[in-house]
C-alpha cells in the first residue's frame, strides 16, 4: 500500500512533456506547411477588423468604414514589418548584417514592441490623411489588440517556443519543452495568453461596451498600455530570456522585455490620469462621415 502511494505521488509530481500533447507547428499540406504562427497573425488581424467595424457603428465613432479599411491595410504592414525590424533591433542585431535572414519572417522572430511602433505609425498616417483625431482612433484600435496577443501567445505554445524559466516541484503544470533541455519549465506562453490576451481583452471590451470610457480620449489606450506593460513585466519573471540576451538580463537585473515595458507603464499611467482629468466628450461628439 505504501509503495502504491509513493508511486502515485511520484506520478502526480511528474512534469508534463510538451511532445506528448500531440501538438504540431502547423497544417501539413504536403507541399507546404501552413504554420499556426502565421494563422495566429491572420486571425488576430481579421477578428480585430471585424470587431472594429462593429465598434464604429456605435455613437461617437471617430472614424468611418473607409478609414477602418485603410487601417486594416496599413496596420497589417506595420505589425509585420515593425515586428520583424523590432526583433532585429531589440533582440538579435546580427540580423541586420544578413538581409535575407532579416526578411525571413517565416523562420520566426517577431517583437511586440516593434509591431506596436509599426501600428502607431500606421494610425498616424491614416489619421493624418483622413483628418482624424489620432488619440481617439488609437482608443478604438487598442481595444482590438488583445485578440492578436491571445492568438499569438497560443501559437508560441503550440510551436513549443519562448518557454519559461525552470519551475519547482510545487508547479504541477510545469512542462518539459523539446528544445529546453530536461528541465521542467513554466509554460509562460500560456501565462501571457491569459494576461495580455484574455484578461486585458475582457477589461477593454467591458470598458468600451458597458461604460462611457470611449468618450474619454486616451483612456482606452492608457488602459491597454498600462495593462500590457504590467502583464508583460510580471510574466517576464517566469519567462526564459532569449539566449543571446541571457547575460544582459543577469547584468542589468531585468530582461529586455521588462526594460521595454517600463516606459509603457509610465505612459499608460499618464494617459489614464490625463483622460480622467479632462471632461468627457459626451454624446454630441462628431461622428465621422462615411
Amino acid at each position: 500500500m505504501r509503495v502504491s502511494l509513493e508511486l502515485a505521488a511520484a506520478a502526480a509530481n511528474a512534469p508534463i512533456y510538451w511532445e506528448n500533447l500531440g501538438l504540431r507547428p502547423g497544417i501539413d499540406l504536403g507541399f507546404f506547411t501552413l504554420r499556426w504562427y502565421s494563422l495566429a497573425y491572420l486571425a488576430g488581424i481579421a477578428l480585430g477588423y471585424f470587431h472594429l467595424t462593429r465598434m464604429i457603428k456605435s455613437p461617437g465613432a471617430p472614424l468611418a468604414q473607409r478609414h477602418a479599411e485603410d487601417l486594416f491595410f496599413w496596420c497589417t504592414l506595420g505589425i509585420i514589418f515593425g515586428g520583424r525590424l523590432g526583433y532585429a533591433t531589440f533582440y538579435e542585431p546580427s540580423l541586420w548584417g544578413d538581409p535575407m535572414a532579416l526578411l525571413s519572417v517565416w523562420n520566426g522572430g517577431m517583437s511586440f514592441h516593434g509591431g506596436l511602433i509599426g501600428t502607431v505609425l500606421a494610425i498616424v498616417w491614416v489619421s493624418y490623411r483622413g483628418k482624424l483625431n489620432f488619440m481617439r482612433v488609437a482608443d478604438y484600435i487598442a481595444v482590438n489588440v488583445p485578440f492578436g496577443l491571445l492568438f499569438g501567445r497560443l501559437a508560441n505554445f503550440v510551436n513549443g517556443e519562448l518557454w519559461g524559466r525552470a519551475a519547482g516541484p510545487d508547479v504541477p503544470w510545469a512542462m518539459v519543452f523539446p528544445h529546453g533541455g530536461p528541465v521542467a519549465r513554466h509554460p509562460s506562453q500560456l501565462y501571457e495568453a491569459l494576461l495580455e490576451g484574455l484578461v486585458l481583452g475582457v477589461v477593454l471590451l467591458c470598458l468600451f461596451w458597458l461604460t462611457r470610457a470611449r468618450w474619454r480620449t486616451g483612456l482606452l489606450v492608457g488602459v491597454f498600455t498600462l495593462g500590457y506593460g504590467l502583464s508583460r513585466f510580471t510574466v517576464e519573471f517566469f519567462r526564459e530570456p532569449d539566449q543571446q540576451l541571457a547575460e544582459f538580463a543577469v547584468r542589468t537585473g531585468f530582461s529586455m522585455g521588462q526594460w521595454l515595458t517600463m516606459p509603457m507603464i509610465l505612459i499608460g499611467l499618464a494617459l489614464i490620469v490625463t483622460a480622467l482629468i479632462r471632461p468627457a466628450q459626451g454624446a454630441s461628439a462628431r461622428v465621422a462621415s462615411a
